[in-house]
């Protein structure tokens, strides 16, 4: 009985969707156009379902050929995988690389370093999702997520790639107007801007004294108030920019501002819980070549760039 998914069908609508047209996916098969047509139109027949709308000028997918493309890049990437864990497959990287990050991070850091990374490994394709809560692992759509703290489930791998802290900063032209606050307290009668991010406590700001001469003190909480708040940390940075409050955030989002001067830490004598920079990924794919060779790559790409954040 022929079956109505072919394993070799996987690897042939990875390429026909990746190239975008069946005369692009015939050159790279060396088929004839109307070969790849037939072998199409045989899929759609034996899944008794479209996966491709056709027109005399583009090519674009069904909701049905989405959801066939996903899971047989993801079938494809686990075949990959286990010919690596088996010693098949050299240690070239190679295949589909699902990546996750948070939106600022990710777009001021990872993004720039996927294309560098891709000129270096050709034979890696890199799908880049930016969501504010990282995805659940239960729903497989990520192999590397990049995220602010380790993550606390033991069925993924959290390798540390960058210290990291946030920094509670304003413009000057705020604090000039407003005066800067001596200590937490004073962060009370001051506009914090608010951000809603992950599971964090909205408006709870911990404070850890670094510079008392006495015992380690415990860390202040500060409920703060504001009239302002967005779940988008560039948006928030943004308006402390413009004068609007004090905000805070990742040392590698306000670093270059707060060395041209355009943000001005505040409370440098305190110090907030750690936010360091990791590298998330299942324990499946910890001998994955793609993996490790991102996960390598990206780590050497935040070494470079620490002292830039530090300063």
């Amino acid at each position: 009985m022929s079956l109505a998914i072919q394993p070799a069908d996987l690897g042939f609508f990875s390429i026909l969707a990746t190239a975008g047209s069946l005369g692009a996916a015939a050159r790279e098969l060396a088929l004839s156009t109307s070969a790849v047509s037939k072998r199409l139109a045989q899929m759609e027949a034996r899944l008794g379902m479209a996966l491709i709308n056709r027109t005399t000028r583009r090519m674009s997918l069904t909701p049905e050929g989405k959801l066939y493309l996903e899971h047989a890049r993801r079938i494809l990437g686990e075949i990959d995988d286990l010919e690596q864990l088996l010693g098949v497959a050299n240690a070239t990287p190679s295949g589909l690389l699902r990546v996750n990050a948070a939106p600022v991070f990710g777009r001021r850091h990872v993004a720039p370093a996927i294309l560098r990374f891709i000129r270096r490994h050709r034979q890696v394709e890199v799908q880049l999702q930016l969501s504010v809560q990282p995805p659940s692992l239960a729903d497989d759509v990520f192999d590397v997520c990049i995220r602010y703290g380790a993550a606390p489930d033991t069925r993924v791998i959290a390798r540390l790639l960058a210290s990291n802290r946030r920094v509670m900063c304003a413009a000057p032209a705020y604090l000039a107007e407003h005066g800067e606050p001596k200590a937490p307290s004073d962060l009370t009668r001051h506009n914090c801007i608010g951000i809603h991010e992950g599971d964090e406590s909205y408006g709870i700001w911990r404070l850890i004294n670094t510079h008392s001469q006495t015992q380690a003190l415990p860390p202040e909480t500060v409920k703060t108030r504001g009239d302002l708040s967005t779940n988008d940390g560039e948006i928030a940075v943004g308006w402390a920019l413009e004068g609007h409050g004090i905000v805070m955030r990742s040392q590698w989002d306000v670093a270059p501002h707060l060395r041209d001067g355009r943000l001005v830490e505040v409370l440098p004598q305190y110090r907030t819980p750690d936010a360091d920079i990791y590298a998330i990924y299942p324990k499946r794919h910890q001998l994955s070549a793609r993996v490790r060779a991102f996960v390598d790559f990206m780590a050497a790409t935040l070494l470079q760039g620490d002292s830039d954040a530090e300063g």
